[in-house]
């Protein structure tokens, strides 16, 4: 009889198994795919989601994205761009300022950046600039990322109300495969955990 109970469970085991990986294997690929998707379009804001800075300057991830931001900037997809992220440890001033500084020195005026700088997390960037939004009574958002960050921002973007367009750095800096597959398995296990919290109900 037990013996019988093993073999009932294997095939559910295996079942279960293949399950997780077929859902790990179309969420990579959905994340892959919707990097290559572009929809720029006439919005409030450009919404530029943080990477790592220091205060000797932003990271070339960091700076590939606000480059961006000011393309589109120029091309008069919006008139203002919130740069996100705040005080990182070993840091004074927030990552925000810090990019703030840069995006000044491509020609993106002061005038039309606000920064976001309580954010440590991407959710983090998504809620605090939809506060900012809301106070300048912004409804509409450009988002800014690396192509395999563009998912999981845009998922967490309308989970905070946010109306947002996805617009991926062309000039991202994951360029080889050593590079994007590391960031594409992180991704991908990263918006899983992220659905199941929003599944349960236990989004911050």
């Amino acid at each position: 009889m037990p013996v019988n109970k093993k073999k009932k469970k294997f095939p559910l085991i295996r079942t279960i198994l293949a399950l997780i990986i077929v859902l790990i294997i179309a969420t990579g690929a959905d994340i892959w795919a919707y990097g290559n998707r572009d929809e720029r379009q006439e919005a409030d804001v450009i919404i530029v989601l943080g990477a790592a800075a220091y205060e000797s300057g932003v990271t070339p991830v960091f700076a590939e994205r606000i480059n961006h931001a000011a393309q589109l900037f120029n091309e008069g997809y919006a008139d203002t761009v919130i740069l996100t992220g705040g005080v990182a440890e070993g840091n004074h001033v927030s990552d925000a300022w810090i990019a703030a500084q840069y995006a000044v020195e491509i020609g993106i005026p002061e005038w039309a950046i606000l920064l976001e700088e309580d954010s440590s997390v991407t959710y983090e960037n998504m809620k605090y600039s939809r506060e900012i939004m809301d106070e300048h009574g912004f409804e509409t958002a450009i988002i800014v990322s690396d192509p395999l960050h563009m998912k999981r921002a845009m998922e967490m973007a309308k989970d905070n109300g946010i109306e947002a367009y996805s617009s991926p750095t062309a000039t991202t800096r994951y360029i080889t495969l050593s590079t994007q597959l590391p960031f594409l398995w992180r991704e991908t296990w990263t918006l899983l955990v992220y659905r199941m919290v929003r599944l349960l109900g236990m989004l911050p």
